[in-house]
């Protein structure tokens, strides 16, 4: 049986993927119009051989920081709709695939977002560990320094995201794993649940007796295992939706 509740009220695990943000102005990845599609060579600008290996490829990937929608985007009302209903009560917990800290600026908690891949508002140093501001590194290259190194110790800095090539964080994929379980009710949004571990979760929710609400434009793999599935826009959608707890 699962646990989770606080007040008779479910505990409401949200997995958000590139959709919820497209509102926002950022493209999403493998969409009909996603970026991977439109130009695939943008893949190795967040692949971890090619970025560690090439010099251009990391000048290339710091001018797509500096001209990136993301690092000017605003949470939209699907954000705010789930950091309205933590607000309301509802115990919430969500599990994003984005980078975008979106949820956060919306208002949700630090601890209430688990962000399995990673921030892009954050640098590091893949020598010492040394962690900076994207803010400060992005100030760095408008400066002239079209790749710039650490200045603890030299090495090569990326954001703190998870590149295609690097393992997920076990830690926070653990807790997404503990949070999938406890959960009544897994809403997966803006997601194709195509790129694992992530898409999995939604077969543990299902498994683990959680009523599973897929909201996304285009069929994923999990439908079939879905009590509801939505296609509508998100941003009107999921409002509605979170209007239920």
């Amino acid at each position: 049986m699962n646990g989770g509740q606080a007040g008779g009220r479910p505990l409401v695990a949200i997995l958000s993927g590139a959709g919820i943000s497209t509102d926002s102005g950022i493209p999403d990845y493998r969409g009909p119009q996603g970026l991977w599609r439109r130009d695939p060579d943008a893949e190795k600008l967040v692949t971890y051989q090619f970025y560690m290996g090439d010099s251009e490829i990391r000048r290339k990937s710091w001018r797509m920081r500096q001209e990136s929608a993301a690092w000017r985007a605003r949470p939209n009302g699907a954000h705010q709709a789930v950091a309205e209903l933590a607000r309301r009560g509802t115990p919430v917990r969500v599990i994003t695939q984005n980078v975008d800290g979106l949820h956060q600026l919306a208002g949700l908690p630090d601890r209430k977002v688990l962000e399995l891949h990673g921030t892009a508002r954050a640098v590091v140093c893949t020598d010492c560990g040394a962690r900076t501001t994207l803010a400060a590194a992005l100030e760095r290259v408008d400066a002239g320094e079209p790749d710039p190194a650490c200045r603890d110790c030299g090495g090569i800095l990326k954001t703190a995201t998870v590149m295609f090539g690097e393992a997920l964080d076990s830690e926070v994929l653990t807790q997404a794993i503990a949070i999938t379980q406890a959960a009544q009710v897994f809403i997966a949004v803006g997601t194709t649940l195509q790129v694992q571990p992530a898409a999995s979760l939604a077969g543990v929710a299902a498994q683990h007796g959680a009523r599973l609400i897929i909201v996304n434009a285009e069929p994923t793999p999990y439908d079939d295992l879905a009590e509801e599935v939505i296609r509508e826009p998100i941003g009107t959608a999921l409002p509605e939706l979170l209007a239920r707890w």
